[in-house]
């Protein structure tokens, strides 16, 4: 590589250190021009952008009539404007009948297109608009003829201002209305003898029902965010509560499993004092059982203060009353008597050996069911009927409240929603079925069948 020579060196050198000029260093005139020449790239852009065949207006109404309203209203419109504009270019302005029809056509046809394509539309209208105002300068003057927009080509451009409004961005409407002014300006300058006025109504019309369609669309974007926001809210507290409520199951069962730990621990660890003549690696097996269900037991207490909110603990930690069972639904009832709602209880005559989770899930549900009773329809008589099947395998529970004896405000007009979820997710561990819903009268109705033995679940 041949070398450089010293003064190409530091020729190279200031001319990647001296900064450019910008905007700011150039004259007043430039600037005007780069500003001018900005301004008309961007209009370019705005007015140029290919925009493909988008949904209809209303076209996510459910309601068939209002979806099919925009192209009923664009129909009505362009049959009602196409002769009326033939009939105006040849009788007031003298126009023959070719030009005046090829005209009218192109400035109202094209309405039924703005219904999908507003911007397409108005290329078309806005360029036949042009071309009419240049044709009907031509025309001999009169006081009685409109000029550049005649009436037609006003009201047929406003409908057409207004479906852009209503689909296009603020950036395109200003465009739009920038361009509209533009060329009723230019239309002034060149002839100001034929000047009338109608180009400044045709602005600020065009401006106004821009304005006015722009704040709808904008209006109504906005409630279309808010309600899918209300939706993505609502679906997070219905994931939120039925989170919360497995947290809660887990909660119980940990007791229930931990009993049991708690029993093999101990049948482990005396099994050599309570049975004389084991062999030494059968004590040696039950010590590893031992030492098993003590660790288990550690793992259990370490998930449970995962699982354990702060507030349960800043309140005194865990409850340590026992879990209750169907043993405990006569005070259960009771409780319900005392608040004011009539309640019938049938238990099964015989006891019935149920395993914990189902005891457990029965007595939740019933729970549940009572104190909705409570909220929902206060004062209402209630029948609590819990029965086991004859071959012993499956134990249904049924709650059943009639319509409240008064027409009264329920005490919680809108619920958390955790008490059918509470219900499903237990039914759905001990694999039972849950059935739910209101009565013909009124009332409502949960009933619930549970095995009587509880088989383990592994949901999908």
């Amino acid at each position: 590589m041949t070398p450089r020579c010293p003064a190409a060196a530091y020729a190279d050198q200031v001319m990647k250190t001296t900064p450019r000029p910008t905007a700011d260093g150039l004259p007043a005139r430039a600037r005007f021009l780069l500003a001018g020449r900005q301004a008309l790239r961007t209009l370019a852009e705005d007015l140029g952008r290919p925009t493909g065949p988008g949904a209809p207006l209303f076209g996510q109404v459910r309601n068939r009539w209002l979806r099919l309203l925009p192209y009923a209203v664009a129909f009505t419109f362009m049959v009602s404007l196409l002769p009326s504009t033939v009939n105006v270019l040849m009788n007031d302005y003298g126009l023959s009948g070719g030009p005046a029809g090829a005209l009218a056509t192109a400035q109202t046809v094209p309405l039924l297109l703005a219904v999908t394509r507003p911007l397409q539309a108005w290329w078309v209208i806005f360029a036949a608009d042009v071309v009419g105002g240049i044709v009907l300068a031509a025309v001999p003057e009169s006081a009685d003829r409109l000029w550049p927009w005649p009436p037609t080509v006003i009201v047929g451009y406003l409908v057409l201002m207004l479906a852009l409004s209503l689909r296009e961005r603020r950036r395109t409407l200003t465009s739009v209305w920038g361009a509209t002014g533009a060329v009723s300006v230019l239309f002034e300058l060149a002839r100001p003898d034929r000047s009338d006025g109608t180009w400044v109504l045709m602005f600020v019309l065009a401006g106004v029902v821009l304005l006015v369609g722009g704040a709808l669309r904008e209006r109504g974007a906005a409630q279309r965010k808010l309600i899918e926001q209300e939706n993505i809210s609502e679906a997070e507290r219905a994931m939120r509560t039925l989170l919360e409520e497995r947290t809660r199951i887990a909660r119980e069962l940990h007791d229930v499993v931990a009993h049991h730990m708690s029993v093999i621990t101990v049948q482990a660890d005396s099994a050599p004092y309570r049975i004389s003549g084991i062999p030494e690696a059968a004590q040696e097996e039950f010590s590893t059982i031992a030492a098993t269900a003590r660790e288990s037991l550690s793992e259990m207490r370490r998930l449970l203060g995962v699982l354990r909110s702060e507030e349960t603990e800043r309140h005194g930690g865990p409850e340590k009353a026992p879990q209750p069972g169907l043993a405990q639904l006569p005070k259960l009832v009771e409780g319900t008597v005392r608040a004011g709602v009539p309640v019938e209880l049938a238990l099964p005559d015989a006891p019935v050996a149920l395993s914990s989770a189902v005891d457990l899930s029965a007595y939740r549900i019933v729970q549940e069911a009572l104190a909705n009773v409570v909220r929902h329809a206060p004062g209402a008589h209630t029948r609590v009927s819990v029965t086991a099947a004859e071959d012993g395998g499956r134990l249904t529970v049924l709650v059943v409240n009639n319509a409240p004896p008064r027409a009264a405000a329920p005490l919680e007009p809108s619920g958390t929603g955790h008490g059918l979820v509470g219900m499903r997710e237990r039914v759905r561990l001990v694999d039972g079925t849950l059935d739910t819903g209101p009565l013909p009268d009124g009332g409502f109705r949960v009933a619930a069948q549970l095995p009587i033995t509880a088989k383990d679940h592994h949901p999908a």
